[in-house]
C-alpha cells in the first residue's frame, strides 16, 4: 500500500511539495491565530505544547510514531497533522530518502484512522493534503477514513434549481441587480444589450445599466449611445423622476451623446414635468450644466420666483438652493446670452463649501498631504492656503497669490479671493486699459487623482471639469497636478524638485531672489 513511499523516483517530486508548507516553529507553539489555522485548534499549554515540540525534532519515522503511542493522553487532533508534516520533511530533506519500515507507516497510519474521527474539519483537510503529499494511495485505508470523515462533517449539497434561459434584457438586468455584482466586465454588458429585444429593455433595466456605469465611471460610448437612443424612444412614456436617473452617467462621465435629438427630447420632457418633480428637474438641470447644455425655457422656470417660493417649504429645499446657486454661476459664466429671471442674492449659498464626499472618503489614498508638505519646505506655510473657499463656494486645493514681477507673496498681505461676479470687474478693466494686469494674481494648484477621471483615466469627470471651468472663467490661473506625474515621485525630495520645476515653468519665484 505504502510502497510508492519507498522509491525516490517517485516520491521525491511530491515530497518537495512539503518543503513548502513552513515548519511550526516555537513561537507558534502558543494560542496564535497563525498556529490554530494551520494545526486546527489552538494547542494547550503545558504537557501538549512539549509533545508538539517533541514532534517537530523527531530524527526519524520510528521517533515519530514513538513519541505519539507513548503519550496517549497528551495527544491532540493537530499533532497528527505535526507528524504527517515532519514525515514529509524527514523524507524530502534529503536526494534519496532514506529507507522506511513498511509496518512503521502502517502504524502512523492506524494511529491516525482510530483517531480521526476526533479531528476537526481543518485538520482533516490538512492530513488529506499531506497525505497526498506523501504519496499515500488515494485507495488505501488513511485516504479513505479521512474522506469519510470530511464527508460526514461536509454532506453533499443538493444540485441547485435548473435556471431559466434568460435572454439579453433578462441577463442584463439579473447581472446588475446581482448584490455582488462590481465591475462586471463591459463586453458582458455590451452583447446582453445587442442581443435583447426592444420590448425587453425596461426602464428598470436601463436605469440599472445607467447607474452602473455612474457609480463605476464606465465611459462607454455604445452604453451611453444605448440609453440616450432609449431615451428618446420612449420619451413620452418616461417622469422626470427616471429620466434624472437616465441622463445622471452622461453629466457624470462628461459624455454628451451624439445621438440628435437627446437634447430636443429633454428639453420637451423638462417643459412638460418641470412642475411636477421639482428636484428631478433641478438634477436633471444639474446633469446638462456638466456638458454645457443648459436648456434657457428650463431656467426661466427654476429661477422663477414661484418655483424658488415653492422649494423653500420641501425637506430638500437646501440641496436644491446649492444646485441652483450652481446653476446661477453657469448663467453667469458661461451664458452672457442669457436674459431671463437669476436666482436672487439672498437664497444663494455656497457651492462646495468643502471637499466633495469622494476626496473626503479617500483621503488616505491622495496626495494632498505630500503635496502640502512639499509647499511648506519649499515655499513656506505663509504664501499658500490649502483647502480655501473661494466665491462663489468652490474649494481649492492650493492657493498661491503671485504678483506682477512672478514672485510668490504671503497670503496674509493679499486678498485672496478675486472678484464675484467678475463681468462687470472685466468690464471696468477693458473700458479703461485694456493692457493693465492685476498686479496680484491667484494661482490654483488642482490635483488630479486618479478617481477624478472616467475608468479610462483620460476624461476628467463632470463635476471635476466644471469646478476648473468655473475657476479658470474666474480669472484664476490653474496648474493641474496629474496623478501620474504625482505617483512617479518617490519620496519627498523628488517631489520637491517636481514642484519646483512646475511652479518656475509658470514664471513664480521665491525665496531671497523671489522676495
Amino acid at each position: 500500500m505504502l510502497r510508492v513511499l519507498l522509491s525516490a523516483q517517485t516520491s521525491s517530486a511530491r515530497l518537495s511539495g512539503l518543503l513548502l508548507i513552513p515548519p511550526v516553529q516555537p513561537c507558534c507553539l502558543g494560542p496564535s491565530k497563525w498556529a490554530d489555522r494551520l494545526l486546527g485548534g489552538g494547542p494547550s499549554a503545558g504537557p501538549v505544547q512539549g509533545l508538539q515540540r517533541l514532534l517537530e525534532q523527531a530524527k526519524s519515522p520510528g521517533e515519530l510514531l514513538r513519541w505519539l503511542g507513548q503519550n496517549p493522553t497528551k495527544v491532540r487532533a493537530h499533532h497528527y497533522s505535526v507528524a504527517l508534516c515532519r514525515l514529509g520533511q524527514l523524507l524530502g530533506s534529503r536526494p534519496r530518502p532514506p529507507p522506511v519500515e513498511q509496518a512503521t507507516l502502517q502504524d502512523l497510519s492506524q494511529l491516525i484512522i482510530r483517531n480521526c474521527p476526533s479531528f476537526d474539519i481543518h485538520t482533516i483537510h490538512v492530513c488529506l493534503h499531506l497525505a497526498a503529499l506523501l504519496g499515500f494511495p488515494s485507495d488505501g485505508p488513511l485516504v479513505r477514513a479521512l474522506e469519510q470523515e470530511r464527508r460526514l462533517r461536509h454532506p453533499p449539497k443538493p444540485p441547485p434549481p435548473l435556471q431559466p434561459l434568460l435572454r439579453g434584457g433578462q441577463r442584463l438586468e439579473a447581472a446588475l441587480s446581482c448584490p455582488r455584482f462590481l465591475r462586471y466586465p463591459r463586453q458582458h454588458l455590451i452583447s446582453s444589450l445587442a442581443e435583447a429585444r426592444p420590448e425587453e429593455l425596461t426602464p428598470h433595466v436601463m436605469v440599472l445599466l445607467a447607474q452602473h456605469l455612474a457609480r463605476h465611471r464606465l465611459r462607454e460610448p455604445q452604453l451611453l449611445e444605448a440609453i440616450a437612443h432609449f431615451l428618446v424612444v420612449q420619451e413620452t412614456q418616461l417622469s422626470s423622476k427616471v429620466v434624472q436617473k437616465l441622463v445622471l452617467p452622461f453629466g457624470r462621465l462628461n459624455y454628451l451623446p451624439l445621438e440628435q435629438q437627446f437634447m430636443p427630447c429633454l428639453e420637451r420632457i423638462l417643459a412638460r414635468e418641470a412642475g411636477v418633480a421639482p428636484l428631478a428637474t433641478v438634477n436633471i438641470l444639474m446633469s446638462l450644466c456638466q456638458l454645457r447644455c443648459l436648456p434657457f425655457r428650463a431656467l426661466h422656470f427654476v429661477f422663477s420666483p414661484g418655483f424658488i417660493n415653492y422649494i423653500s417649504g420641501t425637506p430638500h429645499a437646501l440641496i436644491v438652493r446649492r444646485y441652483l446657486s450652481l446653476l446661477d454661476t453657469a448663467v453667469e459664466l458661461e451664458l452672457p446670452g442669457y436674459r431671463g429671471p437669476r436666482l436672487p442674492r439672498r437664497q444663494q449659498v455656497p457651492i462646495f463649501p468643502q471637499p466633495l464626499i469622494t476626496d473626503r472618503a479617500r483621503c488616505k489614498y491622495s496626495h494632498k498631504d505630500i503635496v502640502a508638505e512639499g509647499l511648506r519646505q519649499l515655499l513656506g506655510e505663509e504664501k499658500y492656503r490649502q483647502d480655501l473657499t473661494v466665491p462663489p463656494g468652490y474649494c481649492t486645493d492650493f492657493l498661491l497669490c503671485v504678483g506682477s514681477s512672478g514672485a510668490v507673496l504671503p497670503v496674509r498681505t493679499q486678498d485672496p479671493f478675486l472678484p464675484y461676479p467678475p463681468r462687470s470687474c472685466l468690464q471696468g478693466q477693458a473700458a479703461s486699459s485694456p493692457t493693465t494686469r492685476d498686479p496680484a494674481q491667484r494661482v490654483v494648484l488642482v490635483l488630479r487623482e486618479r478617481w477624478h477621471f472616467c475608468r479610462d483615466g483620460r476624461v476628467l469627470l463632470g463635476s471635476r471639469a466644471l469646478r476648473e471651468r468655473h475657476l479658470g472663467l474666474m480669472g484664476y490661473q490653474l496648474l493641474p497636478l496629474p496623478f501620474e506625474e504625482l505617483e512617479s515621485q518617490r519620496g519627498l525630495p523628488q517631489l520637491k524638485s517636481y514642484l519646483r520645476q512646475k511652479l518656475q515653468a509658470l514664471g513664480l519665484r521665491w525665496g531671497p531672489e523671489g522676495g
